[in-house]
């Protein structure tokens, strides 16, 4: 799949040596086909990891993506330099009149602060507001889903007695849907994080339909108003060794991490991950974008004046 992007974003030479077909803004323009307008909201901390791992999620559909990172004013990235968010992002303010056909918003690394307290969090309200007036279906990841709850629903998030870290099984649920459509009766998901929303709870919200669940994890996929909102609360676009990368990061810091769970081999941390989640993922983010987004946005946005 094409994905449009500056021609000089760094990562898109490592997705180019994946063999992922990245369009640079000279060969999109000279294509007779409106590109769908995608934006990726990014408040994880390596901006740059995100990036490659979300674009390289979205690069199995036909179509053609016409990526927008999108940052937030009312924080300062303290890992990833200014000088790239300037050249690569543009901010919320700036593209607020703009119209797009799919928005990302991603997980943060604040989920043990109450949604309150982060120091975006008004930003990010206005920003899941305006989805609903501006977007055709917006794709939330991991604290992002669990702030769109809170936000839309007042399901509130509850703190882990321990981190919710590893590979998990997952059963797919409510299989006519188009967004589980070719997934396995079972999979496997990342998950990396220290709160949940009660299963229960989510059940119980008639707006919400469960699509895929983990007895050990939780609501996996959750949708609402016919896809407009989907809700996705582990991180299915991590990479290989993503969660080894945290592993190593937090021991080497002397923190009580536990080891992955069903992520190393024999348990051992010596020993390559396999990667056993990725043909889901990448199933999951072409459903996304074929079936509601692509199926269900205008032709044209008129952005407003």
């Amino acid at each position: 799949m094409p994905i449009k992007v500056q021609s000089d974003l760094p990562v898109r030479a490592i997705l180019e040596q994946e063999n992922i077909f990245v369009m640079d803004e000279t060969r999109a323009l000279n294509q007779n086909i409106r590109p769908l307008k995608i934006g990726i909201l990014n408040l994880m901390p390596l901006k740059e990891d995100t990036e490659l791992q979300i674009l390289r999620s979205l690069s199995n559909t036909p179509l053609q993506l016409d990526i927008t990172f999108i940052t937030v004013s009312s924080h300062e990235s303290k890992n990833t330099a200014q000088s790239h968010i300037n050249k690569f992002y543009e901010p919320f303010c700036e593209i607020k009149k703009r119209r797009f056909d799919g928005l990302i918003i991603t997980g943060a690394p604040v989920e043990q602060m109450e949604f309150e307290e982060v120091d975006y969090w008004d930003e990010l309200v206005e920003i899941m507001d305006w989805a609903d007036a501006h977007v055709t279906s917006t794709f939330f990841i991991c604290w992002g889903a669990q702030a769109a709850m809170y936000h839309f629903y007042g399901l509130k998030k509850r703190l882990l007695p321990q981190k919710l870290f590893g590979l998990y099984r997952h059963k797919v649920e409510n299989r006519k849907e188009p967004l589980v459509r070719g997934f396995d009766d079972e999979f496997y998901a990342p998950h990396s994080r220290h709160t949940t929303v009660d299963a229960e709870e989510i059940r119980a919200c008639k707006e919400l339909t469960v699509l895929a669940e983990s007895d050990e994890a939780g609501v996996f996929i959750a949708m609402a108003e016919e896809g407009r909102k989907i809700f996705v609360f582990g991180h299915p676009e991590y990479d290989r060794l993503t969660l080894e990368k945290e592993y190593m990061r937090d021991k080497n810091k002397g923190l009580d991490i536990q080891m992955p769970k069903n992520y190393f081999p024999g348990d051992d941390s010596n020993n390559r991950p396999i990667l056993m989640w990725r043909a889901h993922a990448n199933t999951l983010y072409t459903n996304w974008i074929n079936y509601y987004v692509y199926q269900n946005t205008p032709y044209e946005w008129d952005d407003e004046e």
